[in-house]
This record gives structure tokens, sequence and C-alpha cells, in this order.
């Protein structure tokens, strides 16, 4: 997924579903679980080494979803993620090395950074736009809001303690979209895979976030 087409879907959609799964099956079903609720852009940790087989089964599955990965941390890592499919790239930090070869593969790259420094190098370097974690020890919405002034050129995803809560205090303080995991998914709807439960949640946070499509 080229820059400009990531741009306009995470606009478009404002929310990246966060899926951290260490068993294959439990992963597909969190997938469906949000994808049948409307969510669009779901994200495979890469913390398994299911994580491959995942992305590829949920391609398949999931043709009207963009499907891509999160906390890849190597370039062997983002060449097995391109391999499996994966359509676009979150990291935990910047590393020059992973976005240049994303650039290279024309595959949409989003790094982790949280001062105005890393946001900028992480820019600077060919990000798509980046990714702000953890957002809630940073003051939340504040924090995001700070950085239009020097920053508002930079397409900013606040990830770590976004809810329903907060989610639409994120967007409207400038965040391009959000990443959500633990609100999604939370402890005792996975142990009673209780599916009905996610889908709930995740169509909440859409139905809040609807009003921001496109700004």
């Amino acid at each position: 997924m080229r820059q400009a087409d990531w741009l306009e879907t995470v606009t478009y959609h404002r929310a990246i579903g966060v899926i951290r799964a260490p068993e294959l099956t439990l992963g597909f079903h969190m997938a469906q679980a949000v994808a049948q609720a409307g969510m669009a852009l779901i994200e495979i940790a890469w913390n398994s080494e299911q994580a491959a087989t995942l992305v590829a089964q949920l391609r398949e599955a999931l043709p009207h979803c963009k499907i891509g990965v999160g906390t890849v941390v190597t370039v062997d890592q983002l060449h097995a993620a391109l391999a499996a499919g994966a359509q676009f790239c979150f990291c935990p930090h910047v590393n020059l090395d992973i976005i240049h070869t994303a650039v290279a593969r024309k595959m949409a790259i989003i790094p982790g950074a949280l001062s105005p420094t890393e946001i900028v190098s992480a820019w600077q370097a060919g990000a798509s736009s980046v990714k702000i974690f953890p957002v809630e020890m940073m003051g939340g919405s504040q924090y995001i809001q700070s950085l239009q002034g020097p920053l508002g050129h930079i397409p900013l995803i606040p990830t770590g303690g976004v809810s329903l809560e907060n989610a639409a205090d994120l967007i409207a303080a400038g965040a391009t979209g959000v990443g959500l995991s633990s609100y999604l998914f939370p402890k005792q709807a996975l142990q009673l895979r209780d599916w009905f439960a996610v889908s709930r949640r995740t169509e909440q946070l859409l139905e809040r976030l609807n009003a921001y499509r496109y700004g």
C-alpha cells in the first residue's frame, strides 16, 4: 500500500484494530469479530511464529480489510511480513533500515516515536505516518494537540491506552487515526470467546468516530 493510499484509508476509517494473539485460531477469531463490526484496518502483532500464517489467512478471508503487521523490529521480520502479504507495517521504534526497506518496497511504514525529534526523524526518513506510543503516558489528547503547532504537517497515529472514552478526543486534537488493542479485546471476552462483546465494542467505537471521517 503506497503512502498516499495509506493516508486516504486511515483518514477515512480512523481506527486500527491491533491483534496480539499467541495462537493462530484465537487471532483469526479476533480479526473476524472486529471485521464483522466494520473495522477495515487490522494489525497483526509480530509476536509469535504464527503471525505470517495469520496475515496470509486473513488476506484471503477478509478481502475487504487491509491487513498489516506491528511490533516489527528487524528488516528480516519486515521481509517475512511482505512475503506473507502484509499491506502496512507498524514499528515500536525508529529504525532507518526498516523505513528505507519499506519505502523501497512501496509499503506503508509507521514507525513508533514519542519526542518531537524522533517524530521528525521518522517523517524525514520516509515514514507514511508516525505512531505515537504510549500516548496516554504523555498526556493523551493534550500531547497530540501540543504537537500540532510545529508538527501539524506530520500525520500522527497514537496508540497505548486508546479507548472508547478518549479515541474521539485524540482525533479532534489532530490525530490522523488511532490504534486500539486492549479496549477491543478485554481479557474476559477473550477467555470466554465472547466475540459478540468484541464486535459490540468495535461498533461503539466506530459509531463514535464516524463523525471524524475525512476530518
